[in-house]
């Protein structure tokens, strides 16, 4: 029985990364989109020792909708948003690989701060006097309040869904930094090790977030499900409180649905988007 562990150790360290990346090829996404009779464009942005990865569909003259994933994953996980008519009537749709994800730099975690630069820089690209509305799902969606306190006049519209703003309701398990600072960092497959840094980031950067919400100055649009046990519905009363300045706040639950609803409530989720001003 010993002289297979070894073996498998080995197996598990050189497949057990790749299979968990969640990512899938430019060219694999291509053809899918094509299948649809949608085009597909991929792109990197460079930022000093930073690569961004991003996709987009639809027509560069409407306005913007980007979206951000959670941890882990990748631009990939709103496909369905990408390829959706009712959106492509109303939208030029982006997609990014968060820094550390995707083909973002893959497995360089950064803090929220770090991560709302790089992204900010390239927003600010895309949006080329455009309107931008900037929807985040989960660890997404702190992301997108940094974003709105870095970069103020960024975005006129923020959908946040699932967002897990509460620093109250992380917390940052003290045997993560026992996994990335020891080679035990080897056992974590793919995506998972980028994830699990970034969560024990996450704390401290909400803190730290909590004192730039009262700034936030765009349209606020919560999604949330009534049965998120990851990331609990009183995410969106504590981060309702903070919001002081907010142009305006909506607050939509949908009964029953838990953590996953960009992908099991697709239909309510895009009826949000469309009714976006």
């Amino acid at each position: 029985m010993k002289r297979f562990l070894l073996p498998s150790f080995i197996c598990w360290i050189l497949f057990g990364q790749s299979c968990m990346t969640f990512r899938k090829s430019d060219s694999a996404m291509k053809e899918l989109f094509l299948s649809k009779n949608i085009t597909l464009h991929t792109a990197y942005w460079k930022d000093r020792d930073h690569t961004i990865h991003y996709a987009w569909t639809g027509d560069t003259s409407k306005p913007r909708l980007v979206f951000i994933h959670g941890t882990p994953g990748s631009w990939n996980a709103f496909a369905g948003y990408m390829m959706d008519s009712m959106l492509l009537t109303r939208y030029q749709l982006i997609s990014i690989d968060r820094p550390g994800f995707g083909y973002s730099d893959f497995g360089q975690a950064l803090p929220l701060a770090e991560q709302s630069r790089l992204i900010g820089s390239l927003l600010q690209f895309l949006k080329n006097g455009n309107e931008m509305v900037i929807a985040g799902h989960s660890l997404g969606g702190p992301l997108v309040f940094q974003l709105a306190a870095d970069l103020p006049s960024l975005a006129k519209s923020l959908v946040i869904i699932s967002g897990s703003q509460d620093p109250n309701e992380e917390k940052p398990e003290k045997w993560r930094p026992i996994l990335f600072n020891t080679p035990l960092n080897l056992l974590i497959p793919g995506a998972f090790r980028p994830s699990n840094r970034e969560l024990w980031y996450l704390k401290r950067d909400l803190l730290q977030l909590a004192k730039l919400l009262p700034g936030v100055k765009s349209n606020v649009y919560f999604i949330h499900g009534s049965r998120d046990t990851w990331v609990p519905p009183g995410n969106v009363g504590y981060t309702t409180a903070l919001l002081k300045n907010a142009e305006s706040i909506s607050t939509t639950t949908i009964d029953g649905s838990n953590h996953f609803i960009p992908w099991t409530n697709h239909k309510e989720i895009v009826q949000v988007l469309m009714r976006i001003p």
